[in-house]
């Protein structure tokens, strides 16, 4: 790498799965930016954690949808820490219902976020990431299950596994892989929200290994990509989701 001290930047970093991925990688050796939209709170106590366990990294506010604000956030790490060598395209939203019920409003709301958000960050990244790096983006076993209510959503994804895979080629001569995770149903407080035991029971009887995924699942992934053992994976889609498909 270009600098004795790699440096991320985690979007949707306040709380989830972001958050463990921001945590981990605080403990991988890396600097983190830790980026929210809204939960700064969430995302100074993240901070927090990571200094008191002897890392450096700093809360970022930033909407991914914004072109402009993603700029600001490579310009934050680039003068706290001189660059930017790995990018977590974690900030998503998802909402549910069938096709032909979902409304004009609530579908662009994730296309912005889900696939225009990450978008922002791959150009980004694309102009400004230093050589070697690693770009992680988020898709979601959704796109494989393809239940009904999840299509909208899923389609989102999908799209972030097309441009995970077009954007490999082109950072060709740069060193920089870019992959993508897709988490089967992992046990975060946004998943828990609103579903019955008997609902949550159910759906982790989905997985041979008969669990739910928790954070820690999806950021040892993530560390591995970002580490010297995933070195020659690129292009690719993971499913973390205990064999649920």
């Amino acid at each position: 790498m270009s600098s004795p001290e790699r440096v991320a930047l985690v979007t949707g970093a306040s709380r989830g799965i972001g958050a463990d991925i921001a945590l981990r990688l605080a403990r991988d050796g890396l600097a983190v930016v830790v980026n929210f939209a809204s939960g700064r709170d969430g995302a100074e106590r993240v901070v927090e954690q990571i200094e008191q366990g002897g890392g450096r990294a700093i809360p970022v506010a930033g909407d991914v949808r914004d072109t402009a604000a993603v700029q600001a956030m490579f310009g934050m790490a680039e003068e706290h820490f001189g660059g930017l060598d790995v990018i977590v395209n974690n900030a998503g939203i998802m909402h549910l219902a069938p096709i032909g019920e979902m409304d004009d409003s609530t579908f662009d709301q994730m296309v912005a976020v889900n696939l225009r958000g990450t978008f922002n960050l791959l150009r980004e990244a694309s102009r400004r990431l230093r050589r070697g790096g690693r770009i992680i983006n988020t898709s979601s076993s959704v796109t494989r299950l393809r239940q009904p209510n999840y299509g909208p959503y899923a389609a989102t994804k999908a799209a972030v596994e097309a441009l995970t895979a077009v954007l490999a080629k082109e950072l060709r001569g740069r060193e920089i892989t870019v992959n993508a995770i897709a988490p089967g149903p992992t046990a975060t407080e946004l998943f828990m929200k609103g579903k019955s035991p008997e609902l949550v029971a159910n759906i982790a009887k989905l997985a041979p290994l008969e669990r739910l995924g928790e954070p820690k699942d999806i950021s040892s992934v993530v560390s591995w990509l970002v580490g010297p053992d995933g070195a020659w994976v690129n292009g690719q889609t993971i499913f973390v989701n205990g064999g649920v498909i």
